[in-house]
């Protein structure tokens, strides 16, 4: 394979109306522009170079060490393409443009142009769709079969206007025809623009081998350029993610209102709630329960995991735990196996080992529990001095009372107790009780 392709992302967006660069904004979860890039790796080709333009820093900062060229001035389509001429003088292969804000395209669909062009022993084909309603879309206008032209809306006589096969946007150029038409297309036109569209009429003019490659799924073009747009393109990825979950094994009760971006990975039998939303690296094992209003993001989770109405960020939950409702797994916690976190507890950057139970309104951070101990109701280990962070280490089979104050840095060793109510400042050593608290004074019938 021979092949590099050309991402066209200069545009300002303005119809976003948003201050971040338009190819940017994400869908399920991922940047547009960079989805567009990474099917463009994944199909092979050897080299992906975006033209830049506004805000390009920021593209930039998003997509890491890619090759680009700047646009400074919008010219149009044939405008950008010119801007990479340099980078392509040397290639002899063929070149695959496309636009960054068209992240439905799918990785079999370019495969596919990409092979039938080279069947075809084409210098350009086109990628084409057919629309019952094609208006705003240039058509295709044929001959015998024959690609002559492309005639854009506003340039199309009656009879254009009724032919329903349109431009979609991608193109595979044989790299030495695309150069020399660059060299000879002009501006003369009503926007004063510089069209890549008129490559292909130079092409027909020559006599060179111009085919058109049909589109099956129309969606699968569509370019976005309003925050209406974005939401629909969220719709259709997130459809298209939710029923491949479905048809490897996992049960969502309504795929329209369950959130998974496209990283994620879920194993067979796990059942999704309406309302959870699964974000970034994260993987959940078989058999999990994830019910609705639960956020996880960049967790791994094993299998037999219920968690309720929680949020878990960048966290490692082995199998047959249960959380919830209302907990907050924090970044760096780890619960090991049958470890049980309920309502309204935090884990912050703390190991729980196997069997520990904190079920209720309990903080821990920077901790590390031992094996089956019980945390009380109300226990907070107190970690932070106003300046730095300390550390909690609670031993194996410990009891925790209910409301009780571990003043970090502090050990409590295995098999302890802890009264409830104490304010722990020292070291409590194994197998020992330690309460700390005011003595309680009765005055009888104070109220008489």
């Amino acid at each position: 394979m021979s092949l590099k392709t050309l991402i066209l992302a200069a545009g300002k967006g303005t119809r976003m109306k948003s201050n971040l660069p338009k190819v940017l904004h994400k869908v399920c979860g991922i940047p547009m522009v960079k989805k567009i890039a990474d099917i463009c790796s994944q199909i092979g080709s050897e080299e992906n170079i975006l033209i830049l333009g506004h805000k390009k820093e920021e593209v930039l900062k998003v997509l890491g060490d890619i090759e680009y060229v700047e646009q400074k001035e919008q010219l149009g389509t044939g405008h950008a393409v010119i801007q990479a001429k340099e980078k392509l003088s040397n290639f002899d292969g063929t070149v695959m443009i496309l636009c960054g804000d068209t992240p439905l395209l799918r990785k079999e669909t370019l495969e596919s142009l990409y092979k039938f062009h080279k069947e075809s022993n084409a210098a350009t084909t086109i990628l084409t769709s057919i629309y019952e309603n094609p208006f705003g879309y240039g058509r295709i206008v044929k001959q015998d079969e024959k690609v002559v032209g492309i005639v854009e809306e506003k340039e199309a006589t009656e009879e254009i206007k009724a032919i329903k096969e349109v431009n979609a946007g991608v193109y595979c150029f044989e790299a030495k025809s695309l150069l020399e038409a660059l060299d000879k297309i002009n501006n003369n036109n009503e926007k004063g623009e510089y069209y890549l569209t008129d490559v292909i009429a130079i092409n027909v003019s020559e006599d060179k081998v111009v085919k058109t490659f049909l589109l099956e799924d129309n969606d699968e073009i569509l370019g976005i350029n309003s925050k209406i747009e974005l939401e629909k393109a969220n719709c259709i990825m997130r459809d298209r993610i939710n029923s491949q979950h479905m048809e490897n094994g996992v049960i969502l009760i309504d795929k329209n209102n369950t959130y998974i971006e496209e990283s994620v990975k879920i194993g067979q039998d796990t059942l999704i709630y309406p309302g959870a939303l699964l974000q970034g690296e994260t993987s959940i094992g078989e058999n999990c329960e994830i019910l609705g209003n639960t956020r996880i993001i960049d967790c791994q989770i094993g299998n037999d995991v219920r968690v309720e109405s929680s949020i878990l960020e960048e966290s490692i939950i082995e199998s047959k735990v249960t959380i919830g409702p209302f907990a907050h797994l924090r970044p760096k916690s780890h619960l090991k196996e049958e470890v049980h976190i309920g309502n309204f507890v935090e884990v912050k950057k703390s190991t729980l080992e196997k069997g520990v139970k904190a079920g209720h309104l309990t903080y821990l951070g920077d901790a590390t529990v031992g094996e089956k101990t019980n945390i009380g109701a109300g226990t907070i280990t107190c970690n932070y001095d106003g300046k730095n962070k300390f550390k909690t280490s609670i031993g194996k089979n410990a009891f925790i009372g209910s409301d009780t104050m571990l003043v970090a840095p502090v050990n409590i060793g295995d098999n302890s107790l802890i009264g409830a109510g104490s304010v722990i400042t020292k070291d409590v050593p194994e197998n020992a009780l330690a309460v700390s608290r005011s003595k309680q004074v009765t005055k009888f019938d104070w109220r008489k």
